[in-house]
């Protein structure tokens, strides 16, 4: 959905609310768990992010606190939303002077002693057609706390093709803010 002005927050719950019993909007549900299909455009950043069980924890709540969309042109709907299989978001993206609302779906949580995340897959209606995956995870060997973020995607609606460029921008810059409020997040 794209629009000239933010939504209003009733607007936000009325279109979450339509999302809810929705379909997948991309055949290839659970892709981020393992091969990913070649029509997709594929994202895989990883960054240090501490080290040590108390960094993990850390960055565990931080992602369960949707810590990583923490960016001042990117508003997760709503950050109080329990990170479980079935739950639906929306992400509301500022850009070149409009608002799209893009909707989700989490698809699997992994929580684990050495790793947690979970992936979400866009649903009708979102800008993009795939799944992305946050994940935070230590290394046995070493004890490194790292933040992981896979997104498979193609463009969903005609203006992202359109503008295909200018998307792939703004998913680099999603990838790279994300990361930055991992960093934040541990360092607090």
């Amino acid at each position: 959905m794209f629009r000239l002005s933010r939504p209003a927050q009733s607007e936000i719950s009325a279109f979450l609310e339509a999302c809810s019993g929705s379909d997948f909007s991309y055949p290839d549900v659970g892709s981020t768990q393992g091969a990913i299909p070649s029509r997709y455009t594929i994202d895989h950043n990883r960054i240090g992010i501490g080290s040590g069980p108390n960094d993990l924890e850390r960055a565990k709540t931080a992602i369960r606190q949707w810590k990583m969309f923490e960016m001042p042109w990117v508003e997760l709907c709503w950050p109080d939303a329990p990170i479980e299989p079935g739950r639906t978001v929306a992400v509301v993206v500022r850009h070149l002077g409009f608002y799209s609302l893009n909707p989700a779906r989490i698809v699997y949580v992994i929580d684990e002693p050495d790793r947690f995340g979970f992936a979400y897959g866009t649903l009708a209606g979102h800008g993009e057609s795939g799944e992305e995956r946050f994940l935070v995870e230590i290394d046995a060997m070493t004890g490194d706390v790292f933040y992981d973020l896979l997104a498979v995607s193609r463009p969903g609606h005609l203006l992202t093709y359109l503008g295909y460029p200018y998307t792939r921008y703004l998913q680099k810059q999603f990838a790279l803010g994300s990361n930055a409020a991992m960093r934040r997040a541990i360092a607090a």
